[in-house]
């Protein structure tokens, strides 16, 4: 499917003022940025706006804030660390608006960067209060959204904005929609998913989705325990979503009059308890006994799903196999890991702690698309209307207007 929306790339840009979402997100340590990733997916859009001579001011929230404001939660770090990559200096507002803010926002001139305060300083941020978009919309004079990650949210900061200014996408939040459309809308087959995680109401639409689409879904992590339940196969002390089972027993059942298969573990890797120096065992069956906690799957169920990837057209990935972050229980993650980096086939990672598993395992650069959204993913590929999305500008409005 061609995207729909206007992109950055259509916009009249030389000499004007351009407020960017951007989705920075990211671990601090220290008061140092811990992960740069999210800033360097910002960065192809940044330098084309600066390229085509706009100034350019970014906006982005930094994690759930107690109190406004909230210093240890401050952007400062965010800025020091994109100007490093861009080896410019990046002006760091005291406030996301104001009247300082806007002496600071009309000063810039062609390429320069303004980085606001953590959005979510802003009590109105995430409850898309009117006059708070309304001051961020006199910054500028065009709105650019990259932030897929927080794209799904319908905040100030990324629809308020965009119904008061005209409205573009990202370098990035376009191909993060192009590519996690393709895999539903046209992958190359056969079409095989790989599902973990704890939560299966994190992903019961997801399953739900590709039920209809995929030729195989292959299910891990903490989620398959809910599975194991709704089918009446004890799981000991394993982590189990009360509220999944039921939800799982629906999937098993709306599974059995679909074209795809539908694959739990065969076999698994358990511990006492959840830490690194519990007592191990593998098992070859998946009855968890009590006193015993699944931890990651076994090596005959990592063999299966290694394989199936490997014949794969298609491939996503969402969610870990286990316990990955402890060492003794990382072995199925890594080996889907493995099978993804080495897969023939179109490869799609998304969802934090995938994400970090690539990374972590060295393959995030043998992986097609590596997705920065989590939520956002997930909805999309629901099939469900992101709101930062919708709130842009048609691509056929802006192919009807002049623009250099």
């Amino acid at each position: 499917m061609s995207f729909e929306k206007a992109s950055v790339r259509d916009a009249a840009l030389p000499g004007r003022r351009v407020f960017v979402r951007v989705d920075f997100n990211v671990p601090l340590a220290d008061g140092e940025v811990a992960d740069d990733t999210r800033i360097r997916a910002a960065l192809p859009t940044i330098e084309l706006l600066r390229e085509r001579g706009a100034a350019v001011v970014l906006a982005s929230h930094l994690g759930r804030p107690k109190v406004q404001p909230e210093p240890a939660l401050s952007l400062a770090p965010v800025g020091r660390r994109l100007g490093e990559l861009l080896g410019v200096e990046v002006k760091q507002a005291p406030a996301v608006v104001g009247g300082e803010v806007e002496l600071l926002a009309r000063g810039l001139g062609p390429g320069d960067l303004l980085l606001l305060e953590n959005t979510r300083f802003e009590p109105g941020e995430t409850k898309n209060d009117p006059k708070l978009a309304e001051a961020m919309a006199e910054l500028a004079d065009l709105y650019v959204n990259d932030a897929f990650g927080a794209a799904h949210r319908a905040h100030a900061s990324t629809v308020g904005v965009a119904n008061q200014l005209p409205g573009y996408a990202g370098l990035l939040l376009q191909r993060e929609v192009e590519e996690l459309t393709k895999v539903v809308e046209s992958p190359e087959r056969p079409l095989v998913v790989v599902l973990g995680g704890a939560k299966v109401s994190d992903k019961v639409g997801v399953i739900d989705r590709f039920l209809e689409v995929a030729d195989q879904i292959l299910i891990g992590g903490a989620m398959c325990f809910s599975f194991f339940r709704a089918q009446g196969v004890a799981t000991g002390d394993s982590l189990v979503e009360e509220k999944g089972v039921e939800l799982a027993a629906e999937a098993l059942e709306r599974a059995k009059g679909s074209d795809c298969e539908l694959e739990l573990p065969v076999d698994l890797v358990l511990g006492r308890s959840f830490d690194a120096e519990t007592e191990r065992r593998e098992q070859d069956c998946v009855e968890v006994a009590g006193g015993w906690m699944g931890l990651d799957v076994g090596p005959r169920t990592s063999a299966r799903y290694a394989k199936a990837i490997a014949g794969a057209g298609t491939v996503l990935w969402n969610g870990p196999m286990g316990a990955f972050e402890l060492e003794p229980f990382a072995a199925g993650t890594r080996a889907v890991a493995e099978a993804v980096a080495a897969a023939p086939g179109t490869t799609v990672v998304g969802g934090g702690d995938s994400v970090a598993a690539v990374n972590q395992f060295g393959f995030d650069d043998r992986v097609d698309w590596v997705s920065t959204g989590g939520g956002a993913s997930l909805e999309l590929l629901e099939g469900k209307k992101l709101p930062g999305v919708e709130a842009l500008l048609d691509k056929t409005t802006v192919e009807e207007a002049p623009h250099a």
